[in-house]
């Protein structure tokens, strides 16, 4: 029996591993009512006074735009609560894991980026995720980063919700074609996060930065054709430069990511998020 602690609750990701969760699991979701993020000495405390062999950190500050005005926030709840959860668990040698972003690179270029380039995010989120890292690593402690990128599931804001939202009413849209990536299910983070935990559990556990998204890369506008197809919606999809559609922070123009180092280590493949995608839609047809 592994007894994992989970940061965050309702998230995308935490969502996905409480549903996730297996016989050979005790899993312990905490919400902000249990662990607040915005208070770096009560998660710490949570760790010590927790039984849990592995805990994981899906909670983030994840309003990429809002983080522009709200810096100190955002590197509080991405940077230094978790370099305390890192420090907690370090302390009592415990494995953790922590989810990261694509966001930390300055995505210039078109190679895919490996977990050892040089960081160089564009705006105060990826900032804030980037002094989590590296607190996270300064710990000390056993430990997995995982990056990913392009987030989307059934459950909170999202991508796809979005498109199916606006194409519902819509008959064109125009979306960036100058940004690409990889789409990733949250059920396919959640996975991997369980195989990583497992992996520690039973002493196979490589600490180190990994890199994980969905396969094809793809460009917004791409991403969206292939929601409209697969979901039945006539919609036009017209193309535009990120130029066209200014936001307070900026984005990377590629977030495509070397993925080789999870599959070497963890075994994980990069899973076809077009595949994920039409579990998604389904689900969100039972809703």
């Amino acid at each position: 029996m592994i007894r994992v602690m989970v940061f965050g609750q309702t998230g995308q990701v935490a969502t996905e591993l409480a549903r996730q969760a297996t016989p050979d699991i005790t899993m312990t979701c905490l919400g902000r009512d249990r662990a607040d993020l915005g208070d770096p000495a009560a998660c710490a405390a949570a760790i010590a006074a927790s039984d849990a062999d592995v805990v994981i950190n899906a909670a983030a500050y994840t309003a990429v735009d809002r983080a522009e005005s709200e810096q100190d926030l955002a590197t509080t709840i991405n940077g230094t609560s978790p370099g305390a959860m890192a420090q907690a668990c370090a302390a009592l040698g415990i494995p953790f894991l922590h989810v990261s972003t694509d966001y930390v690179f300055d995505g210039t270029g078109t190679r895919a980026w490996q977990p050892d380039d040089a960081t160089g995010p564009l705006g105060a989120y990826g900032r804030s995720k980037l002094a989590g890292e590296q607190a996270v690593r300064a710990a000390g402690g056993p430990h997995a980063i995982l990056r990913t990128s392009w987030v989307f599931s059934a459950h909170g804001a999202n991508f796809v919700k979005t498109m199916l939202r606006l194409g519902a009413t819509r008959d064109t849209l125009t979306i960036v074609a100058d940004q690409v990536g990889g789409p990733t299910a949250a059920a396919d983070i959640a996975a991997a996060l369980l195989t990583m935990a497992r992996a520690f559990h039973t002493g196979q556990g490589t600490t180190g930065t990994y890199h994980f998204s969905g396969t094809p890369d793809v460009s917004w506008a791409d991403f969206a054709r292939e929601i409209f197809a697969q979901s039945g919606l006539t919609v036009t999809v017209e193309d535009i430069p990120t130029s066209a559609y200014p936001t307070p922070a900026q984005r990377p123009a590629n977030s495509r990511m070397d993925c080789t180092a999870l599959t070497r280590d963890y075994a994980i493949e990069r899973p076809d998020w077009r595949i994920s995608l039409a579990h998604v839609l389904s689900e969100l047809k039972e809703i």
